[in-house]
């Protein structure tokens, strides 16, 4: 009798504990993205999400809250509950905001807990026919002979176009002048038409104009060829050492979330990141898995911070 009356109260003191990490997820899981649906940013978080979502038994609701370079939405996910169920899809564009901007309200390394780094877009360097260089050396030889005279579009101050090519000027003591644009679109527009000459450019924005030969392609700026352009060399094998930027996005979750969630939560990614439906979903929009757990993403955004903030100083652009 009296071992069934313990079994009963353990039973009751279970039946009435609240729903803890041990059961997490009980409930939807709501991801934040700072861009629009249907930007790149969008298309990672709705692929990753739908496969976390089938792994870990919860629809994972995607929220989009584009503006101030995807500041908003990071703001929105540090202030969030601790408890899992607010999730942040940082990515380069938060890293080049910290190097740059010394007023943000809050910090992109301590007030989130690291989940997962996911993927990347490869950044391309792409020229108007009109410029008539064929490489890379080509194309630094020619700035150094019209200093401030090419012009060079970006999809914004900030975004890894933009910081490419600050980059690129650092390295190779040039200086070409900055155009920046609202998005890829219209960029890539405006270099098409030959109003601006030069771009570092998300691969999607534009591999069709690539294809047809409207544009020149002379290198990717990615670690490895792009597997949207494999033929197409890379900034290191073009003669620029260490040079190495890319469009790149992560998992994270407000600091202090239970290790319990953030476990189940880095698992589930980097299963679904192994996933042949993600991987044939971000593939035509030239988007390559970069799986990396907790340990790999805080290393990430942490040197990706200090890369950039370098860059930042040395082109005036530290605010």
């Amino acid at each position: 009798m009296r071992g069934l009356t313990w079994a009963l109260v353990a039973a009751f003191a279970v039946a009435a504990a609240p729903c803890g990490a041990q059961d997490y997820p009980n409930k939807p899981v709501r991801l934040a993205v700072g861009f629009t649906p249907g930007s790149v940013a969008d298309i990672t978080a709705r692929v990753l999400g739908n496969r976390m979502g089938q792994i870990l038994g919860q629809q994972f609701v995607i929220e989009n809250k584009p503006g101030a370079a995807s500041n908003l939405a990071a703001e929105y996910v540090a202030r969030a509950p601790k408890d899992g169920y607010t999730l942040f899809l940082p990515g380069s564009v938060n890293a080049n905001n910290a190097a740059m901007m010394s007023n943000l309200s809050f910090d992109i390394v301590k007030d989130f807990a690291p989940v997962a780094l996911v993927n990347e877009v490869a950044v391309i360097l792409v020229v108007h026919p009109s410029v008539g260089v064929n490489s890379v050396q080509e194309l630094i030889a020619l700035a150094k002979s019209k200093p401030g005279e090419l012009t060079y579009a970006s999809t914004g101050i900030g975004s890894a176009p933009h910081m490419s090519g600050e980059l690129f000027m650092h390295n190779t003591g040039t200086k070409l002048v900055h155009v920046p644009y609202q998005g890829s679109p219209q960029a890539a527009t405006d270099l098409l038409a030959g109003r601006v000459q030069v771009m570092f450019s998300p691969a999607t924005a534009v591999i069709s104009l690539v294809k047809s030969g409207q544009l020149k392609v002379l290198a990717s700026s990615t670690a490895k060829r792009a597997s949207i352009l494999p033929e197409v060399p890379t900034m290191i094998e073009a003669g620029m050492p260490g040079f190495v930027t890319s469009i790149w996005f992560g998992l994270a979750a407000p600091a202090g979330t239970p290790a319990d969630a953030l476990g189940k939560l880095s698992h589930a990614a980097l299963e679904a990141l192994k996933s042949p439906e993600v991987i044939a979903a971000w593939a035509p929009q030239g988007v390559d898995p970069m799986p990396g757990g907790p340990d790999e993403y805080s290393r990430h955004i942490a040197s990706e911070v200090k890369r950039w903030a370098d860059v930042a100083v040395a082109a005036g652009l530290k605010k």
